[in-house]
């Protein structure tokens, strides 16, 4: 059915070859995820005990995030930051490193802290790649993302956004990124991303936290 749409109806090609990205890039997701997964298996039990020793609290922090048609899900990330640390943005925080547990900055120089995400794209709520999840309560981003039909994408872990800046952009010039990703997404692009955040993480670039 899926391949007779796309021969008779000349109007359907977009639809097919935009589904036909979607299912190659979830099977890539849960290849490359379930590779990671048992990988990382063992340096993340030891993140896990790390974070358990060092500070009061959950091993787990799980954030309410804006997926794909602003649906809001839960997703989990190693607790780099105190139990009483104010729910917004690290970058609207005046001082956000006093709350930071005493591995906190390290897990996120070298992005472990993102490892647990990897159970959200087996899961199917976001992506390796695509615009990064906002919070709940950032309605400023949310706002400009539906408004130029970002909503739309499942959100990643990582995106052309953040290989451009990343903590260091304002919001606006983040959507921007975002949209230019929502025109020009492809398997290729999305190989180009996951290599420049390779590259990134390896040389700390663009946290500022």
């Amino acid at each position: 059915m899926f391949f007779l749409l796309c021969k008779f109806e000349k109007k359907s090609v977009y639809v097919c070859v935009g589904l036909w990205l979607i299912k190659m890039k979830r099977i890539f997701d849960i290849v490359l995820a379930s590779m990671f997964f048992i990988v990382f298996s063992f340096p993340m039990l030891i993140v896990a005990v790390l974070v358990k020793v060092t500070s009061k609290g959950p091993v787990l922090y799980w954030s309410d995030r804006v997926g794909r048609y602003n649906e809001i899900f839960k997703m989990p990330k190693f607790r780099t930051m105190c139990v009483d640390t104010p729910a917004v943005a690290t970058h609207l925080m005046k001082n956000p490193d006093i709350y930071l547990t005493p591995i906190g900055s390290f897990l996120r120089k070298f992005s472990l802290d993102e490892l647990p995400q990897l159970y959200s794209i087996l899961k199917g709520d976001i992506s390796f790649v695509g615009p990064r999840p906002a919070l709940y309560n950032q309605d400023d981003l949310v706002g400009l993302r539906t408004g130029k039909g970002i909503h739309r994408l499942i959100p990643g872990i990582t995106g052309w956004a953040q290989v451009n800046g990343r903590d260091e952009l304002p919001i606006p010039i983040k959507v921007e990124f975002d949209e230019y990703y929502l025109k020009n997404r492809s398997f290729l692009f999305d190989m180009k991303i996951l290599w420049m955040t390779f590259v990134k993480v390896v040389r700390r670039e663009g946290v500022v936290h």
